[in-house]
């Protein structure tokens, strides 16, 4: 046997006599790094459900500066109306939502008519268009002298029996024709994973084919139309400029006034802390309704036995006629009469649309490359908890903490930004207490802008990363692992090749989100931060529907791009 040299066997035992000294305490440092990150991301969670919660806080301790005199003012002259309003407007944009949806998804995947393949795809672009754009065309479009006005008149038939769209009705129409794709699309892709045997068993056992529906489809499909309707009831409460435009008091607008009117930005406070009542009971009727149900249940896809349209008659060619009428009257009406103002005005405001382009710009993608950082570690300290298998209720208490976290998407952006402002209030007047010098340190500049955009639109961002993670299965990062990828490697070559795609889609639907959102913005944005929605708010109060056209162009553009994504995905 040959012998090896003594240089190669006092290297060996060198080498082995490093290892038995130096591979104890690497081994214990490495656990004590791995153990201060995993409490690290704990705890960059927490502070992320902490920050997400602080706005919160101002809104309830506001009762303690109650102004009796204000409040006896505003229950003599508004807050009944405010109430009614509301209720009304949620009870008739919730039902109209509801059967426009359903409906409509019903006629598409059910049936076969010429030009289907283009109307399942039209129905879902009015999402692109925000209702406070929706609202100053369809008064421009009727106004006196309007387009609509002009066109009866060159026809003889008068105009006098036009009805009044400056009410209930008409802010209902408007929030009903914006809003009802919510509805579809999560209808339509319901109605595609759901097979045909039980529609048939039912009309084998003597149901009309409304029976039908009514009595099966809809029940089986609750939970996907209950959380388009809970998307479209919170959407409403939250609205501020579609309101606004119509003149149409809710308590979005009465925050405004009271902040801005009244001076008083305690009661802006308690209005908000009762608009906050009002989401929290659709979020809970939203999760009532939805109880345990599922409609994961097999089947064949519906869209192989569609039936041929023309079957049902003068029913059928009605209900055909409907369907092109919606997709007229919410998308193409209003992207035609916008095209024609803004090419009208074009050069009236190019350069200063221009300016307003970029701010928004800007700000969108700062606050998507903000939340996407914290859905990031949110995501992250769930994931390595989990991976931990260890301490299921600490794992619970972690999934808990990200739920409540995601709580400001259904937040109003009135009622955000009364609590960040009167949040960051507290802390600049901390800070100067502790250094005698007295200024807005956070609440006047972009980062209380910033900081409503991560908290209004976190689950929106959280989601797309949050489902990408979930697909990474186990077994891919342990053949990474084994293959002697260390957690560099493993980050840089698994992980963040596989989330691509959910980065990609949370980056831009927080981007589109952050430039369609007006009331944050209007109310939290320092001077020279105008933005194309706050232009939009603007020019509309003053009636130039015209001029406000160019700015709401850029931003149905922009809207587009999600919309698209949403078709893709929705999908079978």
């Amino acid at each position: 046997m040959p012998h090896k040299p003594i240089k190669q066997i006092n290297n060996a035992s060198h080498s082995s006599w490093r290892s038995r000294l130096w591979l104890p305490w690497t081994q214990k440092i490495a656990q004590k790094i791995a153990h201060t990150l995993a409490r690290l991301d704990g705890v960059l969670l927490w502070t992320i459900v902490a920050i997400s919660l602080l706005p919160l806080i101002p809104l309830f301790t506001s009762w303690f500066e109650f102004d009796g005199q204000l409040w006896q003012h505003l229950w003599q002259t508004q807050l009944p109306e405010l109430l009614g309003n509301t209720i009304s407007l949620m009870l008739i944009v919730g039902v109209t939502s509801f059967l426009l949806g359903t409906s409509l998804a019903w006629l598409v995947v059910m049936y076969d008519f010429p030009g289907r393949n283009l109307l399942q795809w039209g129905l879902m672009l009015p999402l692109a268009i925000p209702p406070y754009i929706f609202a100053f065309v369809l008064l421009g479009f009727t106004d006196y002298q309007g387009p609509l006005q002009k066109l009866l008149q060159i026809m003889g038939l008068g105009v006098n029996w036009l009805p009044d769209i400056r009410n209930v009705w008409g802010v209902g129409l408007v929030f009903s024709l914006s809003l009802y794709p919510y509805v579809y699309l999560l209808m339509r892709s319901a109605l595609q994973r759901k097979g045909r045997t039980s529609y048939e068993s039912a009309r084998t056992l003597g149901y009309s084919k409304a029976g039908a529906f009514w009595r099966l489809v809809i029940p089986l499909t609750r939970p996907a139309w209950i959380a388009g309707l809970a998307l479209v009831l919170m959407e409403t409460l939250a609205d501020f400029g579609a309101v606004s435009i119509f003149n149409f008091d809710t308590f979005t607008t009465a925050i405004y006034k009271s902040w801005f009117g009244f001076f008083s930005a305690s009661t802006a406070a308690q209005l908000a802390c009762i608009l906050l009542l009002f989401v929290a009971l659709s979020v809970i009727a939203e999760k009532w309704g939805r109880g345990q149900s599922r409609y994961d249940q097999s089947g064949s896809s519906l869209k192989h036995y569609r039936q041929p349209l023309s079957e049902a008659g003068a029913w059928g060619y009605l209900a055909q006629f409907g369907a092109w009428f919606i997709f007229a009257l919410g998308f193409v009406l209003p992207i035609s009469q916008l095209l024609f103002w803004a090419i009208s005005s074009f050069d009236h405001h190019t350069q200063g649309t221009l300016d307003l382009l970029w701010h928004t710009v800007l700000l969108a993608v700062a606050a998507a490359l903000m939340t996407l950082l914290v859905a990031a570690i949110m995501v992250w300290a769930l994931v390595s908890k989990k991976q931990s298998k260890k301490n299921s209720k600490s794992n619970g208490l972690r999934q808990a903490g990200a739920e409540i976290a995601q709580l400001g998407y259904a937040l109003p952006g009135t009622v955000l930004a009364v609590g960040i402002m009167l949040m960051l209030n507290y802390f600049d007047d901390a800070i100067a207490a502790m250094t005698g010098v007295k200024g807005q340190w956070l609440a006047a500049g972009v980062f209380a802008l910033l900081l409503a955009y991560v908290i209004r639109f976190l689950r929106i961002g959280y989601g797309p990363l949050a489902s990408s993670m979930g697909q990474i299965k186990p077994s891919v990062i342990e053949a990474a692992r084994s293959l002697g990828a260390d957690q560099k490697e493993r980050v840089t070559r698994v992980y963040i090749p596989l989330l691509r795609p959910g980065v990609l889609t949370a980056l831009l639907l927080v981007f589109v989100e952050v430039m369609k959102e007006m009331p944050a913005t209007l109310l939290l944005r320092p001077f020279g931060w105008d933005t194309l929605a706050v232009r939009i708010y603007e020019l509309t109060s003053e009636g130039e529907w015209q001029l406000a056209a160019l700015p709401g162009v850029l931003l149905v553009a922009i809207g587009i791009l999600p919309v698209i994504y949403l078709i893709k995905k929705s999908e079978v």
